[in-house]
């Protein structure tokens, strides 16, 4: 799933150790990227995607989501605006498919749409804090939002100060493939990190990645995916109408949640297992794993939202208990307290239209 990066430097915890103290990075080339460029590109994904391109001032690091009509996720990128450009940041092995889905959608429009290869490195500081030479020769340097509520968007999970992702901002750095050998030397002055490391932040950051947890379709509010790459105050776009439906009148089916794994010491149970409770029900799949410094054993899983989160998990030798990242009550944090029109039901006991009573 990482292909031609390394998994490990020979001691992921200490890499780990090193990447949470922001003394470290890692190489993050297995991503990729879709250039859009033309006079209509911000125009032309404003209606394609959930976020407000028209509004977003060059220099933006941002994220966006693009919906089936069924409101679940299609496409996912990180999104950073450049002067003439948009550049679109997708996991690996998913460019293709999202330059496929866009060049289908330009009709009229005056866009361009190319996948220029790319080198990419990861920290977890904030672009301030980068080597000089690395701001110097990035294309452009990304800046991960997560975990900050957008003012348009909402969250199902803990309020932002709360959540385990807000001591650790992610910086990406961009170069174009020919200049990848002078980018990793601008990284001189730090350590490299393994794959195993950066996959280990990230699940405790309770951060989603796209060939993870949006492996399979999904809805984003069932990964908490509304705080960052989703604005509420947008309409007009594919699955628009499905994610209003979710917040205002409904609760997502199934929850992201973070898990606690206790077990036998060796290798951990692997994404796509699946989870069950005490009485063999089903319960959801794991969707990454992964051994933290600090944390031990955890992983992020999509559950029913109907378990309780005080359930005991299992999968093979394994146990997990919960820490609940999308709430199981099933509200947004702008979800409205009754479900709209519930003032127009008519009261219990009252002649319905067919003349009966209403239970």
């Amino acid at each position: 799933m990482n292909a031609g990066v390394v998994s490990q430097y020979g001691n992921p915890i200490r890499e780990q150790r090193l990447l949470a103290s922001g003394q470290a990075f890692t190489d993050l080339s297995h991503l990729e990227a879709v250039l859009v460029t033309g006079d209509d590109r911000t125009e032309w994904l404003h209606k394609l995607a959930a976020t407000d391109f028209q509004n977003l001032p060059v220099g933006t690091s941002a994220e966006t989501l693009f919906l089936d009509s069924q409101g679940k996720i299609a496409h996912a990128a990180a999104v950073y605006l450049a002067p003439g450009a948009v550049w679109l940041l997708t996991d690996f092995g998913r460019s293709a498919a999202l330059a496929e889905f866009l060049t289908t959608m330009r009709f009229m429009f005056q866009v361009e749409i190319s996948r220029p290869p790319i080198s990419a490195y990861g920290t977890l500081t904030a672009a301030a804090a980068l080597p000089e030479q690395v701001v110097q020769l990035a294309e452009f340097i990304w800046q991960d939002p997560w975990p900050n509520t957008d003012t348009a968007g909402a969250n199902y999970g803990v309020a932002d100060a709360d959540h385990p992702a807000s001591s650790q901002p992610v910086a990406i750095a961009v170069f174009h493939r020919e200049n990848a050998a002078a980018g990793l030397a601008a990284y001189a002055e730090l350590s490299p990190a393994g794959q195993i490391a950066w996959e280990a932040q990230r699940v405790f950051r309770w951060r989603p990645r796209p060939n993870n947890e949006a492996g399979e379709p999904v809805l984003p509010h069932e990964l908490d995916w509304l705080r960052t790459a989703v604005q509420l105050n947008k309409g007009c776009y594919p699955g628009q109408e499905t994610v209003a439906k979710v917040v205002n009148m409904g609760k997502p089916p199934r929850r992201l949640t973070y898990l606690y794994l206790e077990g036998p010491t060796g290798e951990l149970p692997p994404p796509g297992t699946e989870l069950l409770l005490e009485d063999g029900t089903a319960a959801g799949i794991l969707t990454s794993v992964a051994q933290h410094a600090i944390a031990g054993p955890v992983a992020l899983a999509l559950l029913r939202r109907s378990v309780p989160v005080t359930a005991i998990l299992h999968t093979g030798d394994f146990v997990a208990s919960q820490v609940e990242i999308v709430g199981a009550s099933g509200k947004s944090s702008v979800s409205p307290v009754d479900r709209p029109g519930r003032e127009l039901r008519p009261l219990p006991g009252a002649p319905n239209r067919r003349g009966n009573l209403n239970a």
